[in-house]
Order: C-alpha cells, then structure tokens, then sequence
C-alpha cells in the first residue's frame, strides 16, 4: 500500500505524522511505499533526510502525493484545497471533529472517500486510544495557558496561581474528570493552586480521588454546583467530552456576571464546538478575547503549540492502526479489528457514525458500503 504523510496548511499545526514502528523504520520495510511530502516534519525536528533513511520518499509536488497516496496520514482535518483533492478510493486516517464541522462533513461525503477519525476510534472498554494523547497535551497546556493568561500583563487579574506565604493561591475548577481534566487538574496540584474537579460519573470521581491522594477535590457536577464554585474561580478549564459528539454548554453567558473581572475560561472542548456558550475557536498567534470581562482562551488544537511532543504521543498511538490499515487494506482492518471501525465516520458518500449523524441532523446510513458497524 502507498501511504502519505501531508504537509501542513492549518495555521500553526507542525506536527507530523509519517510512521514509523517500533524499531524507528518507516512502513517501507514492510513492502509498503511511504510518501513524505518536503518539509512535513521540520516543525517537530524531523528532516527529511530522517525519513529518506528510513526508505520514505519525499514527494515535492502536492499532486503527486495525493494523486499515489492509498491511504493519507494527517493530524487535523483537511482544509477546503485538499478535500477536493480526495478520491473515493482513498482512506483518509486524521483527527475530523465532524460534529462541529458541518461544510467539512458534506465535503468528505462529496469525495467518496473512506474517513476515519482518530477521536473515535474506541476500544473495548469505551476508552478513547488515539485520542487520549492529544488530550493528555492539551490537559496539561490548558493549566499553563491559563496560568500565564492569569498574568497581568496578559490582561489577566494578576494572581499567581500557586500564591505565596501569607497570600491564598489562585482556585482552579476542572469542569470534566476524564482525560484531560485529570491532566489539567495534576497541572494546577503540582502548581500548588486550590483545585476542584467537576464529574458526573461517581466512580471515576472514586479513581480521581486515589491519585489525587487529597491534593484536590471533586465534586458531583450539576449546574448548581458550578454555579456556587463560580463565584470564587480564578481559573476555569472545560473538558468536557461526549464521544463523536458537539460539547455540551456547562457555562452559560448569563453566569459570567458570577466570575471575577478578569477570571479566565480555557476551552479545551472547543474542537467539539466549545463547552462554553461564549466559547468560539482562536489560534496560538491570537489566543484570548473579553466576553463580559472575563478571558477566554479558546484555542483550537492546543498540543500544536508543542509539536516534538505531540508528534511522538500521537505517533505511538496511533502506528498500530497505520500498520494494520496498510498490511490489511481497508476493507481487511474495518472487518477485524473493532475499535478501528468505530473510528469511521464519513464512508461511500454517507455519514456511518451515529453522534455526527445527530449533530448535523443528518441521516445515519449503515449498510449498503461494507463497513456496517458491528458491536
């Protein structure tokens, strides 16, 4: 199979994600032709030559290596001038946030193509695998940002979010205990802020109390629970997630009047449509803005901002599936492996995932394209 790793046109995304297994060597010594195109990795210390002498080729044009590439690799959705370069058969392997993407969706399906999202690829035990990475990144930048925005002369209200002797450190809310919020929640312990970690599910609020061995403390989320917290938060990080689907609101623009001037919100949700009502997508370059004095730190594709980092998490999450994709073909690995079916969710003209289908009131189509989803 001839797989392709595409440069990228997203503003600030430098990560790359041609693989490589575990002994370092790309796909090729598998007997598979691997197109890197120039430059792809530059943003996360990979030259061209690494990949050269791992038996990749470098593909100049951007023709070429969408016109031979099988199967295309990338770390965010395409933009508009690449999916039209998709063909129905080729399978497209990326992060897509379909169910806030509505243009993005109808172009997919207009290419045919087969497109898989890493963010809902589930495994047995309704876990997340290629996901979580990325949200492990961004958990723990959403605490830094924050605290950096905090700063006065970011426009933040001036509190050190650890504080010192004889001043109160900086309270912190985590809204969401998953992954993210357990990453952004150990950030904010280990900064010394008062932490409190908003769930819903009791029993992973027992698992958030073990590790955070009395450093922080959860509390069952509702709206009145957050609405009391409100008022004495600093720092507010949504991580809020429902699996494939558009985030939910938990802070509604009528209770920013409950928050201090110059409190700050992270939205780490904001890729699934942001999980604040004032909530809309920014960028590294331009991070922040005021909605009723109150900042709000909004940036789509957080781990960006850390692209070494983040190419090697994604990369060993996701190399197994790459792997099984290319050896089986796509037919092959949709059939046997599961968790890689579920990551479907654009196929044969047709949107086969169940939350896209909801959030863009769009029909759900299952059969008739061999990638019916199984249990």
């Amino acid at each position: 199979m001839t797989f392709h790793n595409e440069g990228r046109v997203r503003r600030v995304e430098i990560r790359s994600d041609a693989p490589k297994d575990s002994d370092g060597r790309c796909g090729s010594h598998r007997g598979h032709e691997v197109l890197v195109q120039a430059g792809a990795g530059i943003g996360s210390a990979i030259e061209d030559e690494h990949y050269t002498a791992q038996g990749a080729r470098i593909a100049r044009d951007v023709a070429e290596v969408w016109g031979a590439a099988e199967l295309v690799l990338k770390v965010k959705e395409p933009q508009p001038a690449e999916v039209v370069r998709l063909r129905a058969e080729q399978t497209l392997f990326t992060y897509l946030h379909l169910a806030a993407a509505p243009e993005l969706t109808a172009g997919l399906r207009a290419s045919g193509a087969t497109c898989i999202a890493y963010e809902t690829v589930e495994d047995a035990r309704g876990r997340l695998p290629l996901l979580a990475p990325m949200s492990e990144v961004a958990g723990k930048i959403a605490t830094q940002a924050g605290a950096f925005m905090l700063e006065k002369p970011l426009g933040g209200r001036g509190v050190l979010v650890g504080g010192v002797p004889g001043v109160a450190a900086a309270t912190v809310l985590v809204i969401g205990g998953g992954v993210v919020g357990l990453n952004a929640a150990l950030i904010a312990i280990g900064m010394q802020a008062e932490v409190f970690v908003f769930e819903r599910s009791i029993d992973r609020m027992r698992e958030l109390d073990l590790v955070f061995g009395g450093r922080a403390s959860t509390v069952y989320s509702s709206t009145l629970s957050i609405e009391q917290m409100l008022p004495q938060a600093d720092l507010v990080i949504g991580a809020v997630l429902i699996h494939g689907a558009r985030a939910p609101h938990v802070i509604t623009r009528e209770q920013l009047g409950l928050m201090k001037s110059r409190a700050v919100l992270v939205d780490v949700s904001i890729d699934q449509g942001g999980c604040f009502e004032t909530s809309r997508p920014t960028t590294h370059s331009d991070p922040t803005y005021q909605v009723d004095d109150v900042t709000h730190y909004c940036v789509t594709n957080m781990p960006g901002a850390v692209p070494i980092t983040a190419t090697y998490a994604l990369t060993n999450a996701t190399l197994p599936y790459v792997l099984e994709l290319a050896e089986r073909g796509v037919q092959g690995a949709l059939a046997t492996n599961a968790p890689l079916r579920l990551g479907v969710n654009v196929a044969g003209g047709e949107i086969v995932h169940p939350a896209v289908a909801e959030a863009l009131s769009a029909d759900l189509h299952t059969a008739g394209h061999d990638l019916e989803r199984k249990p």
